[in-house]
C-alpha cells in the first residue's frame, strides 16, 4: 500500500507559480513512477506529468511551464507550476503505479488538492 497526500494548491493569479507537493508513506516510494493528473469540473481527469528514474514526461498544454521532479530521500514528487493560465484552474491529483499518461494505470491517488488560477 502506498498512502499519497498532496498540498501546496490554492488561489493565484494569471501568470503565477504554485509548487504542489505529494508525500508518500507505505511502500517503497522509489519503486514507482509517479504522476501529476488534474480534473476540472465537468471534464475528465486529464494527464499533466510523470516521471520514471531521470525520465520525465508532460502533456502538451503545460510543456514548458510545468516541471516534475521527486526526491526519493523525503518520499516526495513535486510539481513545479510556472506561467499559470485560468485553465490550469483544477483539482490536481498526484498518483503512483507504472510509468504511463493513463490515468487508468495507477493504482494508488491522493486525495487532491485545488488549483484555482484567476484571470
Amino acid at each position: 500500500q502506498v498512502q499519497l497526500v498532496e498540498s501546496g494548491g490554492g488561489l493565484v493569479q494569471a501568470g503565477g507559480s504554485l509548487r504542489l507537493s505529494c508525500a508518500a508513506s507505505g511502500r517503497t516510494f522509489s519503486s514507482y513512477a509517479m504522476g501529476w493528473f488534474r480534473q476540472a469540473p465537468g471534464k475528465e481527469r486529464e494527464f499533466v506529468a510523470a516521471m520514471s528514474g531521470n525520465s520525465a514526461g508532460y502533456a502538451i498544454s503545460v510543456k514548458g511551464r510545468f516541471t516534475i521532479s521527486r526526491d526519493n530521500a523525503k518520499n516526495t514528487v513535486y510539481l513545479q507550476m510556472n506561467s499559470l493560465k485560468p485553465e490550469d484552474t483544477a483539482v490536481y491529483y498526484c498518483a503512483a503505479g507504472p510509468y504511463s499518461d493513463s490515468p487508468s494505470k495507477y493504482g494508488y491517488w491522493g486525495q487532491g488538492t485545488q488549483v484555482t488560477v484567476s484571470s
